[in-house]
């Protein structure tokens, strides 16, 4: 059984050392001088190295993965199995299995430690080729699960599983250095160490408790990111699991489809006069055609000026009941929307849309019903380039709008409301409401 190692890094070392002690014949290859592993033969090239191989091991790194393979897939005997090990997306995993062969080719994402499990550290294999690479893996001592599949989908698994441990090991190293640098380094590892036991119970636990305590858990984040500041300590992580609980605050606490009905009919002005005028954004972001209405949740964009990349995602990702709300910096130089998004925006069930810039295709915008708040007009259409964000907080019209926040609009502007204060407006606006009602009558009596 002959096998070759692309790749005599750590990794590739102890795939290596795995394979020689499981009686494989093992050449490798590496374009950096570093130590062989006892029972390896180097190979001057990857082509000599992966002649006559029944198995080819690649650990070349992510971004060499594609180029590796383009190398030796001319000279890859007819049923090697080619198992590419490198950390990569879906759609690079599947471009490589194209290069090889589909048949010959194995996705294996690793899922564990290697330095610390060596060649026996857990795999996950898809891929034509996933059975034969998983009885290898499992010779070598590794839990390997076959889920078949296509090429890209192990690494799919892995890069998921990525998102959790990736994130936990620098929250660790902040956690630590801020321990640390308040003296308290011992007593926060001890912390983690006892919140990192308990299984299945313990993520529900952390999991169900995020969830249900949001909104004080955002607060205690923040705060506590002010904290690691006052250390000299960068607070990333902590500043992102303080979004986090915001996000799922928010997404708590958005308004129903029965609570946006009932704004329906308040006028902006009264909504603005109950909130002591705040929220109103300022009078230059204008209703373009007369009887526009909209209440709706805030789906937030910003984007570059002039760039409407970031306003495709949104739409697409959009739900019904939703309202754009784009920073686009008030550039009215080129176009964010035009009849054609607004039409795709509209068949989601986007409600309307509010920009700080420019549109175009009024007459066609008010044909169509969409009701559109923007500073400008202009023909001139966006590029596409990017970059842009999606469901953040954003400044329009000189308010700061967050996802989920209400949003009404009419011929008089638009007021955005919070959504935890939507119900108490509601109520407030009613009584502006009635009360100019009241006066009006007074007023046309002549009893005022």
């Amino acid at each position: 059984m002959r096998a070759s190692v692309l790749g005599l890094g750590e990794a590739g070392a102890l795939y290596a050392a795995g394979l020689v002690e499981q009686g494989w014949t093992v050449t490798g290859y590496d374009p950096v001088a570093g130590t062989t592993p006892p029972g390896v033969v180097r190979a001057t090239t990857p082509q000599a190295a992966v002649q006559g191989a029944g198995l080819v091991v690649s650990l070349v790194g992510g971004k060499a993965a594609e180029d590796a393979a383009a190398s030796v897939a001319p000279h890859l005997a007819a049923d090697a199995v080619y198992a590419d090990l490198n950390t990569a997306a879906r759609e690079v995993k599947r471009r490589i299995a194209d290069v090889v062969g589909d048949t010959r080719f194995a996705d294996v994402a690793v899922v564990g430690s290697v330095p610390a499990r060596g060649a026996a550290t857990s795999v996950v294999v898809s891929g034509a080729a996933s059975a034969r690479a998983a009885e290898v893996f499992a010779a070598l001592g590794a839990e390997a699960e076959d889920i078949g599949g296509a090429a890209g989908d192990a690494s799919a698994r892995k890069l998921l599983r990525s998102t959790f441990m990736k994130g936990l090991g620098a929250l660790i190293v902040e956690s630590v250095a801020a321990g640390r640098a308040a003296g308290e380094e011992r007593w926060v590892r001890e912390q983690v160490a006892r919140e990192l036991s308990g299984g299945d119970t313990a993520l529900d636990r952390l999991h169900e408790g995020t969830v249900k305590h949001a909104a004080r858990r955002a607060g205690e984040s923040a705060a506590a990111a002010e904290l690691l500041d006052t250390l000299g300590v960068r607070p990333v992580m902590t500043r992102a699991a303080a979004e986090v609980h915001r996000s799922a605050a928010d997404a708590a606490l958005r308004p129903s489809g029965d609570l946006l009905s009932a704004f329906d009919g308040l006028a902006v002005a009264n909504i603005g006069d109950a909130r002591d005028r705040m929220g109103m954004l300022d009078g230059a972001v204008r209703a373009l055609w007369r009887g526009a209405r909209v209440v709706g949740r805030a789906r937030t964009v910003w984007v570059r000026n002039g760039d409407n990349l970031a306003l495709h995602r949104a739409i697409a990702g959009s739900q019904p009941g939703d309202v754009l709300v784009v920073n686009g910096g008030g550039d009215v130089s080129r176009a964010l929307l035009g009849e054609l998004m607004a039409e795709r925006a509209k068949r989601r069930g986007v409600r309307g849309i509010v920009v700080d810039g420019a549109v175009r295709d009024v007459v066609e915008l008010e044909k169509i019903g969409f009701p559109v708040w923007a500073r400008g007009v202009c023909a001139a259409g966006p590029y596409k380039h990017g970059p842009g964000q999606v469901d953040v907080p954003v400044a329009v019209g000189g308010v700061v709008v967050h996802p989920g926040d209400l949003v009404v609009g009419d011929d008089d502007g638009v007021v955005v409301v919070p959504a935890a204060e939507a119900a108490a407006s509601l109520l407030a606006g009613r009584a502006v409401e009635a009360d100019e009602a009241r006066r009006r009558t007074a007023i046309l009596a002549g009893t005022a």
